[in-house]
């Protein structure tokens, strides 16, 4: 089965044993220069935070450290986890969705950000912030950059803003293919259209893994999200039709615009 904490092991085993250099996003973001193989890790907790802590620990017996992005709500905001994590020497980041709160009110959402980010603050020293991408929502909240400024927050950068020039894999959708991706890109690629073709090739984790062990691509940006990748079969299969429904979803979300626009 894919999508298990088992297959996620042998992915990061996979880089390890293929010489890559695995970085935080901190790290990466302020690295002086780059030589050799170079792999991003990147975790959103979106829900399921227990799950996270799971995947840090095998992360840290394998000597890796990636960073962490935590919601601040009900289903990714956890003290005692985010602690734990960071204790680990994981990254721990922001994950804001303060234009979908706000419905658009960048004065409102500037105001929910500052407040949310002084909150994490107190368990964990965030440097880096990431995106919540709702497909659900008519915003995306790194608009919110487009009128203010982020280093006015003493952070570092960015995690979709501060890229380009990287092959970007996110597990969104269930596949490592960007077919069901709505708001999940960097800005650099332009869409779907941008994404170069390493990245549509890909389904599986299995033939992730094989293009890594081949060396390809050598510098390479991984979104993990800890909820989807299950221990047991019980939770593998809920998580399984969980992702099916959004993916339908999502299909019938981008159907109704592709439709609109050519019309």
């Amino acid at each position: 089965m894919d999508f298990t904490l088992d297959k996620y092991s042998k992915l990061c085993t996979a880089l390890l044993a293929s010489g890559y250099s695995i970085y935080t996003v901190a790290q990466y973001l302020s690295r002086s220069e780059q030589t050799g193989k170079t792999a991003v890790l990147r975790h959103d907790v979106d829900r399921k935070p227990g799950n996270a802590v799971k995947m840090a620990m095998r992360e840290k017996k394998l000597g890796i450290t990636s960073s962490y992005y935590f919601r601040m709500n009900s289903a990714g905001f956890r003290y005692d986890i985010i602690k734990a994590i960071a204790n680990m020497g994981h990254e721990i980041g922001y994950h804001y969705e303060v234009l979908d709160k706000a419905r658009g009110d960048y004065r409102k959402a500037i105001q929910i950000f500052e407040r949310e980010l002084a909150e994490l603050r107190k368990i964990a020293d965030v440097k880096t912030i990431c995106m919540h991408g709702n497909p659900l929502t008519k915003w995306d909240n790194r608009d919110l950059w487009s009128k203010y400024d982020i280093k006015t927050f003493g952070l570092m950068g960015e995690a979709y803003l501060s890229f380009s020039d990287i092959t970007y894999l996110s597990d969104t959708g269930r596949t490592w293919n960007p077919k069901h991706k709505i708001k999940d890109w960097l800005p650099s690629e332009r869409g779907h259209e941008g994404q170069n073709d390493i990245v549509k090739s890909i389904g599986c984790t299995d033939e992730l893994i094989g293009l890594i062990i081949n060396g390809q691509p050598e510098t390479i940006y991984l979104v993990v999200h800890p909820h989807r990748w299950a221990k047991s079969w019980i939770w593998w299969s809920l998580n399984f039709m969980q992702d099916l429904m959004i993916n339908q979803l999502k299909s019938i979300l981008v159907f109704g615009k592709d439709r609109v626009r050519n019309s």
